[in-house]
């Protein structure tokens, strides 16, 4: 399974008689760019909880890279390379982007007695803060207070933050929801020109920005996957097209 990034074998969750996840078995490859889609309701956001831990399954198992994490506590499964945008969107509000990002970097490297003031002193972290921030085109913004920049740079700042720890695979809960249109497009080209050693799964209900930017797309309905495919095959699929795109009536 080391071909493998991510995989769900059976992962169910029920309270009382609501089962709002049904035995869903799903696997996630390595540098993928996976969309969850779906209606209000599908389960999308119960099973991304059961992904990180958030929640514990009823019935089903977790593996990540070959490892059963079913049982494994939140942060052990972000040590391990699992990491989710809002674990970590506390974005240090009168902080700039450079230190909040550093800081992120220091606790990862285990240096969490570097206060922010004092992270100067260490070039070395100065430096991945600053690469990272090229990554995700925010270089011009890295003396800027978070709290004074636009919503969506917020956004790109909570992904850095995500990225500081250096995870294996990053799940974002509708990272464009509040974003202007022109705003998520941005983000979304920056996310797609992420490295390939990350593997992205993410909820998203804009379908230009699902069809433009996943390679692999699930959708859930009623807590169950209805189908797998690549963009073309879903765009195709008439239950799909039925239950959620909503364009059978005018087929």
């Amino acid at each position: 399974m080391s071909d493998i990034t991510l995989r769900t074998e059976g992962l169910s969750k029920r309270w009382g008689a609501f089962l709002a996840n049904s035995d869903v078995s799903l696997t996630f490859q390595p540098g993928a760019r996976h969309a969850l889609i779906g209606p209000n309701g599908a389960g999308k956001t119960t099973f991304i909880n059961l992904l990180t831990g958030s929640f514990m399954p009823s019935s089903g198992k977790v593996f990540f890279g070959g490892e059963d994490i079913t049982q494994l506590p939140q942060h052990e499964r972000v040590h391990r390379g699992m990491t989710r945008t809002f674990q970590l969107n506390t974005l240090f509000a009168g902080m700039t982007v450079l230190e909040s990002v550093a800081l992120a970097i220091s606790e990862r490297r285990g240096l969490q007695s570097v206060w922010y003031k004092t992270v100067a002193n260490h070039p070395d972290v100065i430096a991945e803060s600053m690469e990272l921030l090229a990554t995700l085109k925010l270089t011009d913004q890295a003396n800027s207070i978070t709290r004074s920049m636009a919503y969506g740079k917020q956004r790109l700042v909570e992904i850095a933050l995500a990225l500081a720890t250096k995870p294996r695979i990053l799940l974002l809960d509708e990272p464009a929801a509040g974003i202007p249109s022109a705003e998520s497009r941005e983000l979304f080209e920056v996310l797609a020109n992420l490295p390939r050693d990350v593997t992205v799964l993410f909820i998203e209900h804009d379908m230009g920005l699902v069809f433009r930017f996943a390679d692999r797309i699930t959708v859930m309905v009623g807590g169950k996957v209805l189908t797998e495919g690549t963009p073309e095959e879903i765009a195709a699929d008439p239950r799909v097209k039925e239950v959620y795109l909503g364009e059978a009536e005018h087929a």
